[in-house]
C-alpha cells in the first residue's frame, strides 16, 4: 500500500502503488482461488514462526489490508482455534508525501482491547512497493505502544523498494516495471477476489504517465 489513500470504491486507487488514470492491457495474475491458497498458506507461516502464534496481533492498513488481515484472522482461528485479535492501522497523518497531494480522507485505527504491548504485532498490507507506507506504519505505531516485535506480511511485493523494509510473509513475488500497475480486488470490497497487473499509457512527454509520483509513494 504504498499510493495515496483513497476515499474507499471500486473504482479507486488502491495503495498499490499505482495511479487511478486508465490502463491498458490489464490481465489477471491472482485470483479468488490462488488469493485463498496465498492466505492459507501466510497463516500457517505465521502458527510456525510465531510458535502457535499466542501473542499474535494482526493490524490491516487500509483499505484493502484490513480486508486481508481479517481473513489471516479468520484462517488463523481456524488452525489454532484461538481468536485472534485483529485491528486496523490508519497511516495518513505519518505520511511523508501529505504536502504534495490534496487532503485525504481519514481512515479508522482501531486497536483490538488486547493491546500490542509486548505483543508480536503483523502489519497487513496489500501491495508493497516503495516502502514509505510501511515506514508510516512504524512510525503510528509507535505513538500507540511498544510491541514485542513487528513483523509485515502482503499479498504482494512489487519491488523498487526506496527504504531498507522487506516483508517477513509474502503471497506473491511479482517483479514489475514503474509502468506497469498492480491492482488489489477484494469482494468485501471490490465485488470480486483478483490481483490485475496493467500497464499506463505513455504520455505525450514520453514514457509512462504518473512514474516518478508513483515512484515517490
Amino acid at each position: 500500500m504504498d499510493a495515496p489513500s483513497q476515499p474507499p470504491g471500486p473504482a479507486s486507487s488502491t495503495s498499490s502503488g499505482h495511479s487511478s488514470g486508465p490502463e491498458i492491457d490489464a490481465r489477471p495474475v491472482l485470483e479468488a482461488p490462488d488469493i485463498a491458497r496465498v492466505v492459507t498458506r501466510i497463516a500457517h507461516e505465521i502458527v510456525e514462526r510465531a510458535k502457535g502464534a499466542h501473542d499474535v496481533v494482526l493490524l490491516g492498513i487500509p483499505t484493502r489490508g484490513v480486508f486481508l488481515a481479517q481473513r489471516l484472522a479468520a484462517k488463523l482461528e481456524e488452525i489454532t482455534s484461538r481468536a485472534i485479535p485483529v485491528g486496523s492501522l490508519d497511516i495518513t497523518m505519518y505520511r511523508d508525501d501529505l504536502r504534495l497531494g490534496p487532503a485525504r480522507t481519514l481512515a479508522r485505527t482501531e486497536i483490538p482491547t488486547a493491546g500490542i504491548e509486548g505483543r508480536l504485532v503483523i502489519l497487513v498490507d496489500d501491495v508493497l512497493f516503495s516502502g514509505r507506507t510501511i515506514r508510516a506504519a512504524l512510525d503510528a505505531l509507535n505513538d500507540i505502544g511498544r510491541p514485542r516485535a513487528v513483523q509485515l506480511a502482503v499479498l504482494v511485493d512489487r519491488g523498487h523498494r526506496e527504504l531498507p523494509i522487506r516483508a517477513d510473509y509474502v503471497g506473491k513475488n511479482l517483479p514489475t516495471s514503474l509502468r506497469e500497475t498492480v491492482k488489489v480486488q477484494f469482494t468485501e470490497l471490490d465485488g470480486r477476489d483478483s490481483v490485475l497487473l496493467g500497464v499506463r499509457p505513455a504520455s505525450p512527454r514520453g514514457g509512462a504517465e504518473g512514474e516518478r509520483a508513483d515512484a515517490g509513494q
